[in-house]
């Protein structure tokens, strides 16, 4: 395994603008492969770095400061790469970092958050539950949706303790994780809820899991198909959209932690079997705990 140190960018560092460059898309961890999925079915012609900071996972447990401080640090060095555009391919940091992140960076950007106007279009009995981590359910952007599009709806917020670790260690069936799972749907469907927001990346790897707990009772709202959607008109919008057909097909995975659970999940779940450089990101919060490199 390759490892690759790069310094990162000084704040508003020029932007490439070859079409053909990179797309970057980062998670806390493993979650933006579900986003990864989605955007290589949409716009199969583009480049595509993906960055997993499974070394810091779950963000959903780190204070703010911490999750600025990675999703910045991160940002930059997708910047140093070479990337056009950056897809913030998680909710937390979305959540927490997005404005400054678009301040700072030069590329465009494309963040995520969670599914609450779908959820409250389609939902027959007008209550919709929301798993998520805490640090989303509790930032004002969250709430700002709530307020926005809620509507008449009843939101039953749930924070998905556990979740995200399962997925991170390849999960996504274990009598360990359906029992979890069963007690954070359990009051929902009780509630009468029909329809259930996956405000998390990761969530969607368990969207099995939750049809053997939930069967048919649930309509499960994930966000992913909306991300790559958004990223093609941006894409489109700052003429730098790839048209051409001689690109690589396999993305490039990097990861912050041994890299081994995301190249299993790659190869389980996206049925890609492709190995995972190990890079050092360093950040203000992070740098004194770095390895030092010979």
């Amino acid at each position: 395994m390759s490892v690759v140190v790069v310094p990162t960018l000084m704040p508003n560092a020029r932007a490439p603008i070859n079409a053909s460059a990179p797309v970057g898309i980062f998670d806390s961890g493993l979650g933006g492969l579900s986003v990864l999925r989605a955007v290589r079915a949409l716009l199969p012609h583009e480049r595509l770095v993906y960055v997993a900071d499974s070394l810091y996972a779950p963000y959903g447990e780190r204070d703010d400061d911490f999750i600025v401080d990675r999703t910045m640090a991160i940002g930059e060095w997708l910047v140093a790469q070479g990337a056009k555009a950056l897809v913030v391919a998680c909710n937390t940091a979305t959540a927490q970092s997005i404005a400054l992140v678009r301040e700072r960076l030069s590329i465009p950007l494309v963040g995520v958050e969670p599914g609450v106007k779908p959820a409250a279009a389609v939902s027959k009995t007008r209550v919709v539950g929301v798993l998520a981590t805490a640090v989303t359910l509790r930032s004002a952007r969250f709430q700002l949706l709530l307020e926005r599009y809620a509507g008449d709806c009843r939101f039953i917020c749930q924070p998905g303790h556990g979740l995200v670790q399962a997925v991170e260690r390849c999960d996504t069936s274990s009598p360990e994780l359906m029992a979890l799972l069963e007690g954070y749907l359990a009051p929902m469907l009780e509630a009468g809820a029909d329809t259930l927001v996956l405000g998390c990346t990761h969530y969607p790897f368990l969207d099995r899991a939750i049809r053997e707990i939930a069967g048919e009772r649930l309509q499960l709202v994930d966000t992913s198909v909306a991300i790559a959607r958004q990223l093609d008109r941006l894409l489109e919008t700052n003429a730098l959209k790839n048209s051409s057909a001689a690109v690589e097909s396999m993305p490039r995975f990097c990861s912050t932690a041994d890299g081994e659970s995301q190249r299993q999940l790659a190869a389980s779940l996206l049925h890609l079997d492709a190995s995972v450089e190990h890079v050092l990101i360093p950040s203000r919060r992070t740098r004194l705990a770095e390895p030092d490199i010979v």
